[in-house]
């Protein structure tokens, strides 16, 4: 069987058993482009058929292109990893954590011991969660009255630290505030600053925060898992007009595109003459960056936006920068060294350096976490690396 039709199998099948509403997938080696497959209906109930070049909300598959951004500027010497990010945002100072609740329900904070740095942002290792994964953070945005970070509205970031910078990993708004940071140094918004630097000379017209018509009128309609596991067209869009870009998951995004940024990232920081970042810095990329810490599951505080979701649970995980590091070879076939993550609307993607592949699968389904997607993200893998021993 050839790796078209065999991909196309499980894609269609899936779309077929009404697993999933519609999905499109691209893979690629360094030298190019090896599948794409676009199966199934943008949104559930409308006659559109899903096509290859489908928008997406690709939420925090966002993160990579905010921490190339970032590490662009370090190459230049503009921002340290390692020297306190309260000297470029001052509300990053004296960051403040979290301890609990008094007897009277207010939240007791204390000044955190150490500072926090571009380090500890880009590794998740800053002390910030999110609050789908955090029941203390819910409790303290209700007090307080923050917004959740999907407003767009920048009281969202005013969170306190869970624990001290660099005591463990925990998945948040950290890229959010690497967002700001970026802001703040090249006095460009992310919309401005990524179309310039990352997605023009990539060639990725179709990566924005900001819907242009043309966009609007190809974007996939997101859609709600019920408990009977039917589908439900749900209204979605990341706000328009936000008071801040979110570098940690406000980017639409299509298959073309994002297999395209992945390419660069796969050849070492370069694609089609276009270097992004320098080669030492993408090694950095795929390097452990945490020490001894581990990445776990992610237990949801909200299951209505996210399932609790472990990739490769039993395998050792490590952070890199803008990735997470699959250290050991999994049954699936992919390699130890590979580096991946995901989307809240079930979208995931990830980099085999080993054996010379990457790729993205785009759906747009909540909760995260979603078992039928994650059962169709691990056939299509099986089938990929099944061909590819083959060729």
């Amino acid at each position: 069987m050839s790796l078209a039709r065999a991909l196309d199998t499980v894609l269609q099948q899936a779309v077929e058993r009404g697993d999933v509403p519609g999905v499109v997938a691209f893979v690629a080696n360094d030298q190019g482009l090896l599948y794409e497959g676009a199966f199934g209906v943008r949104t559930v109930g409308q006659p559109d058929p899903m096509s290859r070049d489908a928008v997406f909300w690709i939420a925090s598959m966002t993160k990579p292109i905010t921490t190339v951004a970032a590490l662009q500027l370090v190459e230049q010497g503009k921002l340290s990893l390692d020297a306190p990010v309260g000297l470029i945002v001052p509300e990053l100072a004296e960051p403040q954590v979290l301890e609990g609740f008094d007897e009277s329900g207010k939240p007791k904070l204390r000044s955190a011991s150490r500072p926090l740095t571009l380090r500890h942002l880009l590794t998740h290792t800053s002390g910030f969660s999110y609050d789908f994964l955090s029941s203390d953070y819910q409790r303290y945005m209700a007090i307080t009255g923050l917004p959740s970070i999907g407003t767009c509205q920048r009281a969202a970031l005013a969170l306190p630290l869970l624990f001290e910078p660099g005591e463990r990993w925990e998945y948040g708004i950290s890229i959010d505030w690497v967002g700001q940071i970026v802001e703040r140094v090249t006095g460009e918004s992310l919309e401005e600053y990524f179309g310039k630097h990352i997605f023009d000379p990539l060639g990725m017209r179709d990566t924005r925060f900001l819907l242009r018509p043309d966009m609007q009128a190809r974007r996939a309609g997101m859609h709600l898992r019920q408990p009977d596991q039917r589908l439900v067209p749900i209204p979605f869009e990341v706000p328009q007009q936000p008071e801040f870009f979110m570098g940690g998951g406000g980017l639409y995004s299509t298959g073309p595109d994002y297999i395209t940024f992945l390419r660069m990232i796969l050849r070492g920081g370069e694609l089609d003459g276009a270097r992004i970042l320098q080669p030492e810095t993408v090694v950095a990329m795929g390097t452990n960056q945490i020490g001894a810490l581990a990445v776990g599951a992610l237990v949801s505080a909200d299951p209505t936006q996210a399932r609790d979701l472990e990739y490769f649970p039993g395998l050792r995980k490590k952070w890199g920068f803008g990735f997470m590091i699959l250290e050991e070879d999994a049954p699936t076939g992919r390699s130890a060294g590979s580096l991946a993550w995901g989307g809240l609307a079930n979208t995931t993607f990830w980099i085999d350096p080993a054996k010379r592949v990457a790729a993205v699968i785009l759906l747009q389904v909540l909760p995260s976490g979603d078992p039928l997607a994650l059962q169709l993200f691990e056939a299509f893998e099986r089938a990929l690396y099944t061909q590819l021993a083959t060729r």
